[in-house]
């Protein structure tokens, strides 16, 4: 996986992103606009048009978004509609494909630990970026993210970090994609700057977001177009995986569940239970290693007697020690992924 820094004006930023990520960021256009003809029958000129259905949302949020992915655009040698549409590849298409991902956030020894498995297709672990922007007046941001997209999963200089779990639902709006949001929770100075964020501003696409600060505040937030829910913390700790944990939610979105995922999120919540009153990242490394359930498990990987658009595996563990401003990504596996790229 390839680390780049970027700084400066928002088009800088994204300047930097598209010539230094180029690869990853077309190896990112071929792999959703094969994702977006198979599950949606849409082509990648009709998969941009939905896109700019969202650039009017995106302009009252964040304008500065909209010069950085042009900046991504022009560094990569790209239309500005081909990375708009990566951005919002969750709402064009993806709402409609089964997900993995398991994330935790846990308050240990005065610690607050913020971790996830990212479950997707094998094509994009050739398109991971970890990537670092420094703006001024804003925290530092470092997250992994797919190339060409601008927001995703980390942590920032001020101690406030988020996690992605994608919810299978068919709801879809005009309005902000996650990605963004995501990005917007990594520019938050403090954990209600956070969570302010998305219960002020309406997500597009249902998911979720595991939101947790360096002084020990968590929530799950359960973004979608029609409204926000928080999952608050129990027992110092919240889980989450990809299906819908708010009844009030549940009543008003279609959500499909599928079996492995309550499995999973019993299984998280019973292995950090379990943990005792200290731990380091090597121990949050060890959870997501877990193959209970095999091969449908927290550790995923690929199960050959689901459909083939349904195959996925772990492509990327982090573990942040948002405390102390630590973090470690793990590519591949966890199981077999046995070092890291560590930050501080």
């Amino acid at each position: 996986m390839k680390g780049l820094t970027a700084s400066g004006s928002p088009y800088e930023i994204g300047r930097t992103h598209g010539s230094e990520g180029k690869e990853e960021i077309h190896n990112s256009l071929s792999t959703y606009e094969s994702l977006f003809k198979g599950y949606a029958g849409l082509t990648w000129k009709q998969a941009c048009e939905k896109a700019l259905l969202h650039e009017s949302a995106i302009e009252r949020f964040r304008p500065q978004y909209i010069e950085e992915m042009r900046g991504v655009a022009d560094g990569a040698g790209v239309t500005y509609e081909d990375i708009l549409s990566l951005n919002a590849r969750s709402e064009i298409a993806l709402t409609a494909i089964p997900d993995g991902c398991t994330s935790f956030a846990v308050e240990v020894g005065g610690n607050t630990f913020l971790g996830q498995n990212w479950d997707w297709k094998e094509s994009q672990s050739s398109s991971l970026l970890r990537l670092e922007i420094r703006q001024t007046g804003k925290p530092d941001i470092q997250m992994v993210t797919e190339g060409g997209i601008i927001g995703k999963i980390g942590s920032n200089s001020a101690g406030v970090g988020v996690c992605l779990n994608a919810l299978l639902s068919r709801s879809w709006s005009p309005d902000i994609p996650i990605h963004l949001g995501l990005r917007a929770v990594l520019e938050s100075e403090s954990f209600s700057g956070a969570v302010e964020v998305v219960t002020k501003n309406r997500m597009a696409s249902p998911a979720h977001f595991l939101i947790a600060s360096g002084d020990g505040q968590m929530a799950g937030m359960e973004v979608s177009p029609v409204g926000t829910a928080a999952i608050e913390m129990e027992d110092r700790m919240v889980v989450h995986t990809n299906h819908l944990c708010d009844p009030v939610l549940k009543d008003r979105i279609n959500d499909t569940v599928k079996p492995d995922s309550p499995i999973r999120l019993e299984r998280i919540g019973k292995l950090i239970g379990e943990m005792k009153k200290d731990g380091d990242i090597d121990d949050f490394f060890s959870i997501l290693s877990d193959h209970h359930n095999y091969p449908d498990s927290i550790c995923r990987h690929s199960n050959p007697a689901h459909a083939p658009h349904e195959q996925m595996e772990t492509i990327f563990s982090i573990v942040m020690n948002l405390s102390k401003r630590d973090q470690e990504v793990r590519l591949g596996t966890p199981c077999k992924a046995k070092t890291g790229l560590a930050t501080s």
